[in-house]
């Protein structure tokens, strides 16, 4: 039997995609995704295995200490990874509370109950606790330079703060508790699945929509984006052959300015499936408020994931926002139902 996995948070977009990704590659592993489907925790992201004999759900939250408990006893999973995580900025400003319950005490609840078990394994060296965080635990970035794993934390949302205060705990727990750790912080993704709030899937279902495509500020804001399956891949990679305490940065070495990325959505829209009320989609383009305390700029340098470990992102963004275009195009009614029950694509984080 191969690796069993417990994956928190494995409905949201980053770790449904994990999910798929990982039953993909092998017959052999079990996948237990613990989630508590807050509002973007979605069942219908892994309707295509929830039948499938090598997939568990349970509905829960990391903060439930003795169904954490409860999982490790009854799975004994030989990796736990960790994408548990409220993570809209713009979300984090209007109510901070959730992402110290979930993003801090969470993540300590699950350090805590994997020690217990790593303890009770009698010093073999089978668990690993890969914890996924963001770049955004850095800061900001101005025209030049990029994030290393050696750069300082310089949070400046009640978000990143709390993904930084995670991650400080984690490597508390490898340093002084001895718990094998690895970390990766990860760059903006993209892809299929992904919530409607966020950048890119907010302006291709507006785009279809023809609703206003709100940009913050001037939209010089810069991002390097990576695309999910990409992302994926690095999280496979690093648990297979990343280094025991080691922090490992992974990003798409695509930095592009958000009002490009919305021009480009508009350009391919406009070639792909035309509206009909107007001429381009770039009419639609709204400049708005700036985020409060919106970081200028985000830049990934991957170099030690890729000379040390081998990986590499295999999409270019070119690629990639094809493919992500055409996935909503494609999957018209999961984002109905989304729209239908949970989001409205409405301004959030906005500071009177």
């Amino acid at each position: 039997m191969g690796k069993t996995y417990i994956v928190t948070g494995g409905s949201g977009f980053i770790g449904s995609n994990f999910i798929r990704f990982i039953l993909k590659k092998s017959d052999t592993v079990k996948m237990i995704n613990l989630d508590k489907l807050t509002y973007a925790g979605n069942p219908n992201n892994l309707q295509e295995v929830e039948n499938d004999n090598r997939y568990v759900f349970v509905h829960g939250d990391i903060g439930d200490q003795d169904l954490v408990k409860e999982l490790f006893l009854l799975h004994k999973p030989t990796v736990l990874v960790n994408f548990a995580a409220e993570s809209h900025v713009d979300r984090s400003i209007d109510g901070p509370g959730d992402f110290i319950n979930t993003n801090i005490v969470g993540t300590y609840n699950l350090l805590q109950e994997s020690l217990r078990y790593y303890r009770s394994l009698e010093g073999e060296s089978i668990f690993k606790f890969h914890h996924v965080s963001t770049d955004e635990v850095f800061g900001s970035l101005e025209d030049d330079g990029f994030f290393t794993e050696k750069t300082s934390y310089d949070p400046s949302s009640p978000y990143s703060a709390s993904k930084a205060a995670s991650d400080h705990l984690v490597r508390a727990w490898q340093r002084t508790y001895g718990l094998p750790i690895i970390i990766s912080n990860c760059s903006n993704n993209y892809g299929p699945f992904q919530f409607p709030e966020k950048l890119i899937p907010l302006m291709i279902l507006n785009c279809l929509s023809n609703k206003p495509l709100p940009v913050y500020g001037k939209g010089e804001n810069i991002r390097d984006w990576l695309y999910v399956d990409d992302h994926c891949d690095a999280i496979d990679t690093i648990i297979k052959k990343g280094k025991i305490g080691e922090t490992y940065n992974v990003g798409g070495n695509n930095e592009i300015r958000n009002i490009e990325i919305v021009k480009m959505i508009c350009d391919i829209l406009d070639d792909i499936s035309p509206s009909e009320n107007i001429g381009s989609y770039q009419n639609l383009i709204t400049f708005v408020q700036d985020r409060p305390g919106h970081d200028f700029r985000y830049a990934i340098d991957s170099s030690k994931l890729i000379n040390e470990l081998g990986w590499e992102p295999k999409e270019t963004f070119s690629s990639g926002i094809r493919k992500t275009i055409q996935w909503y195009i494609d999957n018209k009614q999961w984002w109905l139902d989304i729209q239908n029950n949970t989001y409205q694509q409405e301004r959030l984080g906005v500071i009177e």
